[in-house]
């Protein structure tokens, strides 16, 4: 099993998560970024949407993280894909939840803390994006009262999406609602070691360099 994509990529992150959990032998091969290759012909017969993670298992090539998460999880995992279609449906929905609602915002957030130079953020466009991604992790919130993880009891491919976010939602410096039931779930997350290993590393290198 081989695996292109840098390791400071969030989604790719998502797929070392789960293939980390799974207890898979993989290979990762850095692409993406300052790593390139995204255009290569022979990155491109592979995934022409020049974006990573991609993975190779055997004949069959897939793309897309939470697609390479869900094949994963239901190829190898005993119950990883939930213990049964409830479970399942529900790790499925907030999989697609993460993805539709508070994504894009989070992602534009990283960017005007992390990513961009200082002359080139936008206040408005930090503001808004963490109004939106704060009112969507209060729903998130709400969900989790009572619940350990978002498909129920017990941890499941639901979790790795929205779970590969937190790392840097709650290390970004700025000032976060108080989510109590977010942030014990955070917690839960981060006493397993595939996800400390995966995902909460260092994203410096993603930082602007000085000139």
């Amino acid at each position: 099993m081989r695996l292109w994509g840098r390791k400071t990529s969030v989604n790719v992150q998502k797929v070392l998560w789960a293939l980390e959990e799974l207890g898979l032998d993989y290979e990762r091969l850095d692409a993406g970024g300052a790593f390139g290759g995204l255009d290569d012909p022979a990155y491109l017969a592979m995934n022409p949407m020049r974006k990573v993670p991609t993975l190779v298992d055997g004949d069959l090539v897939i793309w897309e993280s939470n697609a390479v998460v869900r094949y994963l999880a239901r190829t190898y995992g005993d119950t990883l894909a939930g213990r049964d279609a409830t479970e399942s449906g529900r790790a499925d929905m907030w999989m697609e939840w993460f993805q539709n609602n508070p994504y894009s915002q989070f992602i534009a957030l990283f960017y005007q803390m992390v990513r961009l130079p200082q002359d080139q953020r936008n206040a408005n466009t930090r503001d808004h994006a963490i109004k939106v991604v704060s009112e969507q992790f209060a729903i998130l919130d709400k969900h989790l009262s009572g619940r350990p993880f978002v498909a129920g009891g017990q941890f499941t491919m639901g979790d790795i999406p929205v779970g590969s976010a937190l790392y840097r939602y709650y290390t970004m410096e700025f000032d976060r609602p108080d989510l109590p039931a977010l942030a014990a779930y955070y917690d839960r997350l981060s006493q397993r070691k595939a996800y400390r290993e995966t995902v909460m590393t260092s994203y410096d290198s993603l930082r602007p360099q000085a000139a």
